[in-house]
C-alpha cells in the first residue's frame, strides 16, 4: 500500500462520458485526514501513519484520545485509522491528505462496514426457500428445516445455516475505479458500489491487485 484516504460515503449517482457512455458511481467525501502519527520501522517495527477524518469537538473526547491531536497539533477528529504504507518518508505530523493524492484512472480498495439487518432468518440471511404450503406442513413455513440426524451425529453441524445476526460487517470490494478526483469539493467518484449505507466511513487506499 503506497497511499490511503479516509471518506465518508455520500450516495450514487452517474455520471456521463464524451460518447454519452453512462457509468454508475459512488460519491464519497474523502478528506482532508490529518497525520496524527507516523511509526517507523525502527522504532515501532513496521511502518505506517495514523490520520483523523472529521472533526470534532474536545468535549465529546477522552483525555487520552485528546492527548493524541494535542501532541500532533492537529484539531480533534472523530474517527482515527491506521494505514500500514511501504514507505512513510513523503508524510509529516500535521499535514493532511487530501483526495488529490488519487488521479482518474487509478484502481483502489474500498473496506466499510455493510448495512446491518439485524436478527434475520434463513431466507432473508441464506436466500433459502420457504417450506411447502399445504396441510400437514405445520405453522413452519419459514423456517430452517432438518437439522440432521437424530442418533448420528446427534448434534448439529458447524456453519449449518442458520438465524442470526445479518448484515455490520467489515467488506473490502477491491480494484474499484476512480472515475473522478474533484478537489475543490473534496470528492472522489468511484465506478460501482461499495460497502455502507450513506454516511458511513470508508477507508480507500490504492489496489493490492491492480
Amino acid at each position: 500500500m503506497n497511499k490511503a484516504i479516509v471518506g465518508k460515503k455520500l450516495g450514487m449517482t452517474q455520471v456521463f462520458s464524451a460518447d454519452g457512455k453512462v457509468t454508475p458511481v459512488t460519491v464519497v467525501l474523502a478528506g482532508p485526514c490529518p497525520v496524527v502519527q507516523i511509526k517507523t520501522v525502527e522504532r515501532d517495527g513496521y511502518s505506517a501513519i495514523k490520520v483523523g477524518f472529521d472533526k470534532i469537538r474536545e468535549s465529546l473526547l477522552t483525555k487520552p484520545e485528546l492527548g493524541q491531536f494535542k501532541k500532533a497539533g492537529v484539531e480533534p477528529c472523530r474517527h482515527l485509522k491506521e494505514f500500514r504504507l511501504n514507505s512513510v518518508a513523503e508524510y509529516e505530523v500535521g499535514k493532511a491528505i487530501t483526495v488529490e493524492v488519487f488521479n482518474e484512472g487509478d484502481k483502489v480498495d474500498v473496506v466499510g462496514i455493510t448495512k446491518g439487518h439485524g436478527f434475520s432468518g434463513v431466507i432473508k440471511r441464506w436466500n433459502q426457500h420457504r417450506l411447502k404450503e399445504t396441510h400437514g406442513v405445520g405453522p413452519v413455513h419459514r423456517e430452517v428445516g432438518s437439522m440432521g440426524s437424530i442418533s448420528d451425529p446427534s448434534r448439529v453441524f458447524k456453519n449449518k445455516h442458520l438465524p442470526g445476526h445479518y448484515g455490520h460487517e467489515q467488506v473490502t470490494i477491491q480494484n474499484l475505479e476512480v472515475v473522478k478526483v474533484d478537489a475543490a469539493r473534496g470528492v472522489l467518484l468511484i465506478k460501482g458500489a461499495i460497502p455502507g449505507p450513506k454516511g458511513g466511513v470508508v477507508c480507500i487506499s490504492d489496489s493490492v491487485k491492480a
